[in-house]
């Protein structure tokens, strides 16, 4: 395993592991309080396709 590999395998860990310690009415990076008009609890999984390339 490259270094550069071992260093971004250790970043996404910390993420992962931050991000896990949060509370669930705030946002994980942020810290921002989520709220009951927040757009994101709008998102459908529909929103979020990407056509294949070349179909």
């Amino acid at each position: 395993m490259t270094p550069f590999a071992k260093t971004l395998l250790a970043a996404v860990a910390t993420l992962a592991l931050l991000g896990a310690c949060t509370k669930e009415d705030t946002y994980p990076v942020t810290g921002e309080q989520c709220g009951p008009d927040d757009p994101v609890k709008k998102i459908d999984v529909a929103d979020c396709y990407v056509p294949s390339v070349g179909v």
